[in-house]
């Protein structure tokens, strides 16, 4: 009897699950019918005619004023089929479609802008910039503002090589006569220049450094926070050094090392003295700038240890070097030296020991031109030099006040 009553209610409950599995079955349709129908009538709703043109309206309410607002506006009326549109509704359409696009690109460059001078996510700020050129390759205003900056990438291999190359594009369209509307946050078109000539100056120092030292003196003609910073300075001085000064002593080398001297020795040797000149402006300048800031505490004593060999190499003593530094912001940083053709004609009237950096015999050349004095270590007077080929300063902090 229990079996046979179990049996009984198991034929029930196994008749109970067909019935509601059918009801379910049979039920599932209809629901998902009712799911999808309703956001379809949602989305017909809010692209009616009438829904439409109250968006148009918003949109040209707002496109001035609250263009965040202008934009969602526009994006929706977009997402609408468009139909069979009227010419007029077309046109609207066209006009939507490209003042969202200016839109979107106007934001990625405020967004551009913020990075790279607000937040100073420099990898970031120069991704979206090359993704920005890649729209408009001419764009001066990017050019600048990516090339202006270069140096603070100088740490990164594959952005500095970009700097420098967006900094040369811009110099070139500025030279052709090209210009800017709004130079913000760079102020000026002097600031631009300057700082376009020390991205290429600073990070080509290196690898090229008499072609750098042109775009180092260049970003120092001007009145901005680079003609006060001593890196500017420390950079000059190690691209002569560097540079030319490496060149013409390896000549020099070559030529004339334990030979007797004869005039071209003579002026090979007050051709190197100019250059020597030079970098002790340099270094001295750079010294003076830095001051007792602590900014510059590491660096100072290496600029001092470069100019006091130098000075010594030129005046046998440092005697007289912290008189140099003390006026030497008061002079205007010299030009590249004009190569001598001939020798000049020392001053009867003004003793060889007086002269220092810039204030040799009026062409630029220090009291060491007499042929006593070599830069490679004559074995016959037995005069050396400072090693040529010093590193540079490491990359400098953004100058202040720059904005």
């Amino acid at each position: 009897m229990i079996f046979g009553g179990l049996e009984q209610l198991m034929k029930k409950l196994i008749t109970f699950l067909s019935i509601s599995t059918t009801v379910a079955i049979l039920a599932l349709p209809v629901a998902a019918r009712n799911l999808i129908a309703q956001p379809d009538n949602t989305i017909q709703d809010a692209c009616t005619q009438e829904q439409k043109d109250a968006l148009y309206q918003s949109f040209l309410k707002n496109r001035q004023s609250d263009q965040a607002k202008a934009y969602d506006d526009a994006k929706k009326y977009l997402a609408c089929p468009p139909g069979e549109a009227s010419e007029a509704q077309t046109k609207i359409i066209e006009y939507l479609k490209k003042w969202t696009s200016a839109y979107e690109a106007g934001s990625k460059k405020i967004k551009f802008t913020q990075l790279l001078y607000n937040d100073k996510k420099y990898p970031e700020a120069y991704a979206l910039g090359k993704e920005l050129l890649a729209a408009e390759p001419d764009n001066l205003k990017l050019l600048v503002d990516l090339g202006a900056n270069g140096y603070l990438v100088a740490n990164n291999p594959q952005l500095a090589v970009e700097a420098v190359d967006y900094a040369r594009k811009a110099l070139q369209q500025l030279e052709a006569g090209k210009t800017v509307e709004d130079w913000q946050p760079l102020q000026s078109k002097d600031v631009a220049i300057a700082y376009l000539n020390y991205t290429i100056g600073a990070l080509t120092l290196e690898k090229d450094p008499s072609n750098a030292l042109k775009n180092l003196i260049k970003s120092a003609q001007f009145e901005t926070p680079l003609k006060k910073s001593p890196y500017t300075y420390a950079y000059i001085a190690g691209a002569y050094e560097t540079g030319p000064y490496a060149k013409q002593s390896e000549d020099y080398k070559a030529k004339y090392l334990g030979k007797d001297e004869t005039p071209e020795s003579k002026l090979a040797l007050a051709n190197i003295n100019q250059l020597v000149d030079r970098m002790i402006d340099g270094y001295a300048r750079a010294v003076a700038l830095a001051g007792t800031d602590p900014k510059f505490a590491q660096q100072k004593p290496v600029w001092n240890d470069r100019l006091t060999e130098w000075y010594k190499y030129v005046h046998k003593s440092d005697t007289g070097m912290s008189e140099l530094v003390a006026g030497i912001l008061s002079k205007p940083l010299p030009p590249e030296p004009t190569p001598l053709t001939s020798l000049p004609t020392p001053s009867p009237t003004t003793p060889a020991t007086n002269n220092g950096a810039g204030q040799g015999t009026g062409n630029g050349t220090a009291s060491t031109t007499t042929p006593t004095s070599t830069p490679a270590g004559n074995t016959a007077n037995k005069t050396t030099t400072p090693a040529a080929g010093s590193k540079p300063a490491p990359k400098p902090d953004r100058p202040r006040n720059r904005r």
